[in-house]
């Protein structure tokens, strides 16, 4: 190791007398000024969780954006927002460069495989704009909040994962508050079921699709364009929601935003901040839409959808704890 020496040598004629003091390291001499590293990941983990919350509140005041297109039939509106939001993911790319590696990562992935989550990204979305323009923002947000435990059930059912006593336990506790739901009310809740399964499984699907979120989604909706365009333009005029007000225009035209960056917002937050968080964060967007249900749009909340919500937050909360303490 070099040093640095306190006291130099003398030489005076007679001889030359050696310094008998502690050399120090130069490593203690030098002052660093560089933050800690530790600081440096708190920054990015508060960019992620920035990202994060900004991608589920989004997600979360949607019924609100999808309110203000009641009187647009909900066919019109997806078909709108697969349209705009395929110009906008374009765009994204274009922006970023990136058309070559996306177009690679496609090509190796199979471009076939993108079929059935088209499929099931499109039932999603319409069956949700259908429910927020039904008035039934409430079932919906009971469609989301059973996502993480459908799956759970897919996990076990299809790729044959081993479930623990306590996530066992989580799922009957759920599904004790859905039988609860369909007693009490004497119907049964389609929506719910319909929106967990669709993306419950598309999310099997794409996880096993090793391509990034904006380039794959920009694939997923490409496909829906030709229904989608064919649709807009197969219409009469005087059926066409596009043109009549500028109110709407510019609410059709956002739905390209509204679709894409929230998702952005995610790929930049799943990144950054643990998968823990992620999983705390994915009950804010359904949480809020809960609440606009009863309290802005009125929506009927009595006793057996009161006993039917604690359960299934119960069993959420179970299944959190047991997912925290396996980790």
């Amino acid at each position: 190791m070099a040093v640095v020496p306190v006291a130099g040598s003398r030489a005076a004629g007679r001889g030359v007398r050696r310094s008998t003091r502690r050399a120090v390291p130069c490593s203690a001499a030098v002052t660093t000024t560089e933050p800690p590293a530790s600081d440096e990941a708190a920054r990015t983990r508060a960019i992620g969780l920035g990202y994060g919350v900004a991608a589920y509140v989004t997600w979360g005041i949607l019924p609100l954006y999808f309110k203000l297109l009641r009187e647009v039939p909900a066919l019109q509106t997806l078909a709108h927002r697969i349209v705009w939001a395929t110009v906008l993911l374009a765009a994204v790319i274009t922006w970023r460069r990136s058309w070559r590696s996306g177009y690679d990562d496609v090509r190796r992935a199979g471009a076939w495989r993108f079929i059935p989550t088209t499929v099931l990204l499109s039932c999603n979305w319409l069956v949700y704009i259908w429910s927020v323009n039904s008035g039934r923002v409430l079932e919906a947000s009971l469609g989301y909040f059973v996502t993480p435990l459908v799956n759970v059930g897919l996990g076990v059912w299809l790729l044959h994962e081993r479930l623990s006593r306590t996530a066992g336990i989580a799922v009957a506790i759920a599904a004790v508050g859905v039988a609860v739901l369909v007693i009490g009310t004497g119907t049964l809740p389609w929506i719910p079921f319909a929106l967990a399964g669709s993306f419950g499984t598309y999310g099997l699907l794409r996880k096993r699709i090793a391509v990034a979120p904006v380039p794959a989604l920009l694939v997923e909706t490409a496909l829906m364009v030709p229904l989608a365009a064919g649709y807009l333009l197969g219409r009469p005029a005087e059926a066409a929601a596009f043109g009549v007000t500028p109110q709407i225009d510019g609410l059709l035209l956002a739905s390209g935003a509204v679709t894409a960056f929230p998702l952005i917002w995610f790929g930049h937050a799943a990144r950054r901040v643990q998968l823990t968080t992620l999983g705390v964060l994915q009950y804010l967007s359904p949480s809020m839409s809960f609440v606009m249900a009863v309290t802005l749009f009125g929506e009927p909340f009595g006793l057996w959808h009161a006993i039917a919500f604690g359960l299934i937050w119960t069993s959420l909360a179970v299944f959190g704890l047991d997912a925290a303490r396996r980790r």
